[in-house]
């Protein structure tokens, strides 16, 4: 699975406000072993909302979490969007949240508060615990919920656990040697795409060094590319450490 985050948001781009999201959804998705495949923070803008979404559309192993834009002002775009790209559809009334809004606001609820039930068709609610005002999802891959983190994220919390809890192990293994990474680039483009290289160079009293990762699911596999490294420094005689 790849995981999006999208945080949509002038005031976080224009200084306004800080994001709080990118860390909450990092850190709740490493609980499972999972990571973020990539994150954008975008303008309240139509058509930069819409291509993002159908960016990720077209990734099928895509999973997204949008924060923002799901309530009843004019900036607020987000439910007639995803709708257009997920289901190429106008959005319809959700009744059970047009009825939550209902018992919550009365009369107060028109003439706009209303419109946050207009959602896609077949959109499935996610509660809100603080004051019952849903996010919703669809199909269980794309997660739309408030730009306020205490509402968005329990939301998002209660989804991966729901949806995603089935843990990833990975196994990584981590040098640092006193060469620099042109020196072992060789060895990296050798490396199967089961295998996820980071390679940081660094330098120390002004000379080169590296410090390199490996990391896959399968163990036996990444030990293997990593002996190799370890066989390529040794027959040079650079020397290393394992950190």
């Amino acid at each position: 699975m790849n995981f999006y985050a999208v945080i949509i948001g002038t005031e976080i781009l224009n200084g306004r406000r800080q994001d709080a999201h990118f860390e909450f959804v990092k850190e709740e998705l490493a609980k499972y072993g999972h990571e973020l495949f990539a994150s954008f923070i975008i303008k309240d803008d139509v058509e930069l909302i819409e291509r993002t979404f159908e960016f990720i559309k077209h990734d099928k192993k895509s999973v997204l979490f949008s924060f923002g834009g799901i309530g009843s002002t004019p900036d607020d775009l987000t439910r007639e969007i995803a709708s257009k790209v997920f289901r190429s559809s106008d959005t319809v009334v959700h009744q059970q949240f047009l009825s939550d809004i209902l018992d919550k606001f009365g009369d107060k609820a028109y003439p706009n508060r209303v419109h946050m039930a207009d959602l896609p068709p077949d959109a499935d609610l996610l509660v809100n615990p603080v004051n019952n005002m849903s996010g919703f999802s669809l199909d269980n891959r794309f997660f739309f919920v408030p730009g306020f983190p205490s509402m968005a994220h329990p939301m998002i919390s209660d989804a991966i656990k729901k949806h995603f809890s089935h843990s990833v192990k990975k196994y990584r293994y981590t040098l640092k040697a006193k060469t620099s990474e042109d020196s072992l680039i060789k060895l990296m483009k050798i490396l199967p795409k089961s295998v996820e290289l980071s390679s940081l160079p660094i330098f120390v009293d002004s000379k080169p060094n590296v410090e390199l990762s490996l990391v896959s699911q399968n163990k036996k596999e990444v030990e293997e590319y990593f002996a190799m490294f370890l066989k390529e420094l040794k027959e040079r005689g650079i020397e290393y450490e394992l950190i």
